[in-house]
């Protein structure tokens, strides 16, 4: 959990790229912290899941993939 925190604490202060805060929202949808955080980190992952850039179940989909190049 603390490399959560450490991930969590370089998204706020925009330290990571698009790959990285994918990935970090992966692991928070998949874990359900996205969902107890503050209310901006659940809206969005709900907007990751409904733009198709990562599954319900916190997943990577292939189109994030293409996106993200």
């Amino acid at each position: 959990m603390s490399d959560v925190v450490g991930q969590i604490m370089a998204y706020e202060m925009g330290e990571l790229d698009a790959a990285e805060t994918l990935e970090l929202f992966s692991e928070l949808v998949k874990s359900g912290t996205a969902w107890n955080l503050q209310g901006s980190y659940g809206r969005t992952a709900a907007a990751l899941i409904e733009n198709g850039l990562l599954t319900p179940e916190g997943e990577i989909t292939d189109y994030a993939m293409e996106v993200l190049g």
